[in-house]
This record gives structure tokens, C-alpha cells and sequence, in this order.
């Protein structure tokens, strides 16, 4: 039986526009409205003819829990102290979060599946009038949002792949990939949550109402039905540029780390000839994200709320498949933090592409501005209002991105030309990404250009806030049907 949490909203202006906020995970720019022809994502392009893609969109963390916080909060890891694991609102009860300002414009607001990161304790319960789990043992236990386990099905034997086999795996099924029978569709996590989002389409709204789809997939393991697979020929997979010496001119100890996970995944994949294979198992799941999206817009469209319904479509960071040798995200490559974002309905123009830098964080401060929300002067992000409805404004515009690392002080910022890199212990990384989009050719230690990193330096923030509280220093208490975090004694 499935479980809802409940919470009491007021009514609002009806002429304010629905959302619809449909999240990704790990979705890198590998779909066919970024230029990246071997993806088959009708879905994608359908909503891209009907609103705008940004092309170079970067994801404000480089995994999932401090983008998403980012993006939840509008404020960086740099002023949340949320570099990785933190918990946002046990350090921060403060900060109104995306789904809170909606709820005290008096939207109805609905949640499902991976909006926030997926363990135990990172649902922000506040604010909801209802958020999805699938049992009422989540419910209990903290609201992990579980993807994979028992009542889903998994491909046998298990675990699948040829990098897992034989293995030991844990619950993160790095590297696993696999079909599912095509009769197991309804079965699966994240069709259980899309088809409860297409419920909540359905029914009849008396204020408008803000609705999140968060999808796990591609996240690992990437675990689709069968006709999925099918779609993609396993000897006409197409593998990115990939570079032997790439990872020679970086500085120490990044050079360590990233022959260490060469070694173990990249290596690894070439020595079993199942690079391709494990590509495929990635499209194979993006296919599959991209026909949920296509069971909401199909909802949508067959229902009242289509003229008057904003989405936003989103992931909350890129991934790598081998480019510098790694498997993962984690990175402040372009492969890491480049990530698809779409918008769509009142107020976009329609089937426009935009080139200019933006930031995922930029989502808060432009819903408040095309919903007309209570204005908060300390998000740090910007409203892409104007541009969304007249893109050709964006062509003389440049925009310099900063991305925050796992640790205060280490960031990129990304503008047209460049992006710089700077570590905690003073290493730096520069690439001309209009001459070098592969970021082979690592500028740092060339005197010549001092200036720029000058430059690019200047738009980091002045201070870093300390880390947050250590999740290892928490405890997550379940009252009943919530929960609460509490230090450790």
C-alpha cells in the first residue's frame, strides 16, 4: 500500500502556473537535445521543441546530495557548509526550502521518489502535501528512498554484469547493469512513482500545485526492461574520446587519485572488452528515464493543466564513462558538472537552444520570479526569467559558474572559454574549452595566462563556510511516521 505524508496548505491566485520538476540522477549530456545523436530520448526532444535547452547548465556539487541541497535551498555549499553529506536542515532549520516557499504561496505540493538524496533522513518532510513512498515501512524507518531491493525486480543471476560477477557487491551497484523482463515494468521503483505522479495529474486541483518527479535512473545500476536495450545495437556502440596520457599534467595528488580509478574501473572495463557494454547498459536506462518523462507529458497533455504548467526537467549532476580514465562523477571536469536542463510552458520560448553558462541553483531564484513567490534577497542564484522568454538576449551575455567541491576551497568556475580549477592545497587546473572541449590540455603551469586565472579566481566567493555537522556524528530517530536527527553522546 502506498503511503503519503500530509500537511495543510492554503489556497492562492489560480492564474499563478503549475510545475511539474522532473529530476534525473546522473544524467549527463548524453541525450539527443545536446547534440549527442546515439541516444534514443523521443521524449526529450519532444519537450526541448516546446521550450528551451540550455546547453552548458552546471550542476551546483559534484554528486548528489550537495547538488541537490544547492539546488533545494538556493544556496551554495560555500554558504550552507553542505560540501557532501550533510543534513541541510538539521544545521540550517532556517533556510526555506524550494517545496516550503511553494507551500506558503498556497500551492498544492506534491513529491516522489529521489528529489532529495536517496538514504534514510534526507527527506525534508516540511512543506508537502503529500510525498510518495511506496511502503509504509519507508515511512517508518526514516523514508529511504529505496530503489532496489526485494519487491523490485532484478536481473538473475545476480550481480549481472561481467564487472560484477562474481563479486561480493553492496547496496551501491557501481558498474551493474542488466535487463529486466518487459513485464516487470510496473514493477519497478521508478514506475510506480511516475504513475502516482500522473495520478496526482489527474485529479482535479483547486490551487495550483508544484509537482516533483525524481527519478534514480541512469544512477547505477542501471537495471531496465528488456525493449530498452533493445533499442541500442551491442556492436554499434559509440565510446567518447579518450585520451592515453590525459591524466599526465594534472597536478598531485588529483594525478594519484585518478590513476588509482583508472586503474580499478577504467582498466578494468577494457581489460573484460565491456566498455561498450557498460555504455549500453547506460542508454539502455536513459531510454528508460526518458519514457517516464514521456508517461507525465502524455498526462499532462490529455489533461486541463497543459497551457498553464511550467517544467523543469533536470539532473543533478553529469558522469563520466571513461573520459580522464574515470567511471563516476565527483569530479570539477565538464563531464561532472554539465548536466541537462529544460524548461518548458508559460512564459519559454519554444524549440530555442541557449549556449550561455547557467547554474542548476539558478532554479529557485527563477521559479520565484515566474510563480511569483515571496522574494528571498539571499538566494545566490539568478533568474533565468528573461532569457527562457527571449533567448537571443543570451548571445552577448557571458556568465562566470562556480561549482564548490567536496571540501572549502576547492571549486571551478566555468565561463564561455575557460574553466579554472582550484584545489584546497593550491593546485590549479585551466583549459581553453572552446579550442580543448575534451579539457586534455591542462594550461595551469603556462605563465602566459597568470591573468586569466587571475580573472576566474576573482569570481570564487571570499570565504567558505566550515563543514556542516558530519552525518557519522548524527543519530536519525523515527517518531512514528517522521523522524528527527540528533548528535551522538
Amino acid at each position: 500500500m502506498a503511503c503519503v505524508f500530509m500537511s495543510v496548505g492554503q489556497a492562492t491566485a489560480a492564474d499563478r502556473p503549475n510545475v511539474i520538476f522532473f529530476v534525473t540522477d546522473d544524467l549527463c549530456d548524453w541525450i539527443s537535445p545536446m547534440g549527442y545523436r546515439q541516444a534514443i530520448t523521443p521524449n526529450l526532444d519532444r519537450l526541448a521543441k516546446r521550450g528551451v535547452t540550455f546547453q552548458q547548465a552546471h550542476a551546483p556539487g559534484v554528486f548528489c546530495a550537495p547538488s541537490r541541497t544547492a539546488i533545494m535551498t538556493g544556496r551554495f555549499a560555500s554558504t550552507t557548509g553542505c560540501y557532501s553529506t550533510e543534513i541541510y536542515f538539521y544545521d540550517h532549520p532556517e533556510l526555506r526550502p524550494l517545496q516550503v516557499a511553494f507551500h506558503q504561496a498556497g500551492y498544492e505540493t506534491y513529491g516522489a521518489g529521489k528529489v532529495f538524496h536517496h538514504p534514510a533522513g534526507y527527506v525534508d518532510l516540511r512543506g508537502w502535501t503529500e510525498f510518495f513512498v511506496r511502503s509504509r515501512r519507508q515511512r517508518e524507518e526514516g523514508w529511504p528512498l529505496d530503489t532496489w531491493g526485494p519487491d523490485t525486480p532484478i536481473p538473475q543471476p545476480f550481480p549481472h554484469s561481467i564487472y560484477n560477477r562474481g563479486r561480493q557487491i553492496t547496496g551501491g551497484l557501481f558498474l551493474e547493469w542488466g535487463e529486466v523482463p518487459n513485464d516487470k515494468e510496473e514493477e519497478m521503483a521508478d514506475t510506480i512513482r511516475v504513475n502516482w505522479a500522473c495520478d496526482v495529474l489527474r485529479r482535479k486541483h483547486e490551487s495550483p500545485f508544484f509537482l516533483a518527479v525524481g527519478l534514480y535512473v541512469p544512477h547505477f545500476p542501471n537495471y531496465a526492461p528488456q525493449k530498452y536495450f533493445d533499442l541500442y545495437d551491442p556492436d554499434k556502440i559509440e565510446l567518447p574520446p579518450y585520451k592515453d596520457d590525459d591524466i599526465d599534467d594534472l597536478p598531485e595528488p588529483l594525478r594519484r587519485w585518478a590513476i588509482n580509478r583508472r586503474k580499478a574501473h577504467h582498466d578494468r572495463l577494457v581489460e573484460l572488452d565491456a566498455v561498450d557494454d557498460a555504455i549500453r547498459g547506460y542508454l539502455a536506462a536513459t531510454s528508460y528515464a526518458d519514457a517516464m518523462l514521456g508517461r507525465v507529458l502524455d498526462t499532462l497533455d490529455a489533461g486541463p493543466y497543459a497551457e498553464n504548467t511550467l517544467i523543469v526537467f533536470w539532473a543533478d549532476q553529469g558522469y563520466h564513462h571513461g573520459e580522464k580514465g574515470h567511471w563516476g562523477k565527483h569530479t570539477l571536469w565538464e563531464r561532472t558538472t554539465n548536466a541537462p536542463f529544460i524548461w518548458a510552458g508559460p512564459g519559454v520560448a519554444r524549440g530555442r537552444s541557449v549556449d550561455l553558462p547557467v547554474s542548476l541553483i539558478d532554479i529557485y531564484p527563477t521559479l520565484v520570479d515566474m510563480c511569483r513567490l515571496e522574494k528571498d534577497p539571499d538566494l545566490e542564484g539568478e533568474s533565468l526569467r528573461e532569457i527562457l522568454a527571449a533567448p537571443d538576449r543570451a548571445a552577448a551575455m557571458d556568465r562566470y559558474v562556480f561549482i564548490p567541491h567536496v571540501e572549502p576551497g576547492s571549486y571551478a568556475i566555468v565561463n564561455r572559454k575557460w574553466r579554472y580549477i582550484h584545489y584546497a592545497d593550491g593546485t590549479e587546473e585551466l583549459y581553453d574549452i572552446q579550442k580543448d572541449p575534451n579539457e586534455w590540455y591542462n594550461l595551469a603551469g603556462d605563465h602566459r595566462y597568470e591573468e586569466v586565472k587571475k580573472e576566474m579566481a576573482s569570481h570564487a566567493p571570499s570565504e567558505f563556510a566550515p563543514p556542516g555537522t558530519p552525518k557519522n556524528k548524527l543519530r536519525l530517530v523515527p517518531e512514528g511516521e517522521s523522524f528527527h536527527w540528533e548528535l551522538k553522546r
